[in-house]
């Protein structure tokens, strides 16, 4: 959990923003190992034409930045508003639309649920974070309960 913003901003005011911390990284180390491969294979493979040598290194660009966007999965808790930024969409949600955090077994990752009777997963608090990733679950479920109209929320977690 990060917390990021204008710093004369007052502590309320200032966005938090959750993120994985695991799949980050392996997100990253992932596509850079894939880009110097195919890097590596456009340079050593003396029977590829020009265009087929360009076509590796476009591949390998391609992985790095679907990696990337995994990577940059998060939330970002606002005083009004809540944003869910997931692999390859982007919703912002109004508090009083929340209900609570779920955690279910088997799942990789939270869920919100919605006062609709929906559910929005969140890919910014991930199994593979461990105790991270339930901290970030309670701190999202606080501010459900401090920001939005939550009757009967409450974080239900398989911990």
């Amino acid at each position: 959990m990060t917390r990021v913003g204008d710093e004369s901003a007052a502590p309320d005011e200032r966005p938090i923003v959750l993120r994985p911390r695991a799949v980050r990284v392996a997100a990253y180390v992932t596509g850079v190992i894939v880009l110097a491969g195919m890097i590596g294979g456009a340079v050593v493979m003396p029977y590829f034409t020009i265009f087929g040598r360009l076509g590796l290194v476009a591949i390998g660009v391609a992985a790095l930045l679907f990696c990337h966007l995994e990577a940059s999965v998060r939330l970002v808790a606002r005083t009004s508003t809540l944003e869910v930024r997931n692999l390859f969409s982007r919703r912002t949600l109004q508090w009083p639309e929340i209900i609570g955090v779920s955690f279910p077994m088997g799942d990789p990752w939270a869920h919100l649920n919605l006062a609709d009777g929906t559910t929005l997963a969140t890919m910014a608090i991930q199994r593979y974070d461990g105790k991270r990733a339930i901290a970030a679950a309670h701190r999202l479920e606080a501010l459900i309960r401090q920001r939005g109209e939550a009757a009967d929320g409450g974080f239900r977690g398989a911990g």
